[in-house]
């Protein structure tokens, strides 16, 4: 299994960007998927996370609404889109994927990771 996380860059504060997570040797269209990220010195943080049951997704308080996850199964891919980014954001960003269907909560452990790829938002 592997997950190839894209879409990091260098964007200023207010910014948008879109990540994306190719995913091959699982379908993601049967298990949970989601994002978290990393500072520098820093914990892992849970941003989001789909799972495949109606109403199964879960988003950080303090991100909801700026951020949202997205799936096309149809390309075995998960989005991140993520809006009015503030210098906050700045981290590596890693898709995750789990062997479950359903998420349990804003997770940041998953049994599949992609590579990460890193966002910094500075003027």
């Amino acid at each position: 299994v592997q997950l190839q996380a894209s879409g990091g860059g260098l964007v200023q504060p207010g910014g948008s960007l879109t990540l994306s997570c190719v995913a091959s040797g699982l379908v993601l269209e049967s298990h949970a998927i989601g994002w978290f990220r990393q500072a520098p010195g820093a914990a892992r943080e849970g941003i989001s996370c789909s799972g495949t049951s109606d109403g199964n997704i879960f988003y950080k308080e303090s991100l909801r609404g700026r951020f949202t996850i997205s799936r096309d199964n149809a390309k075995n891919t998960v989005y991140l889109q993520m809006n009015n980014l503030k210098p906050e954001d700045t981290a590596v960003y890693y898709c995750g994927a789990d062997m479950t269907s359903d998420c349990w909560g804003t997770q940041y452990e998953y049994d599949y990771l992609g590579q990460g790829t890193q966002v910094t938002v500075s003027s």
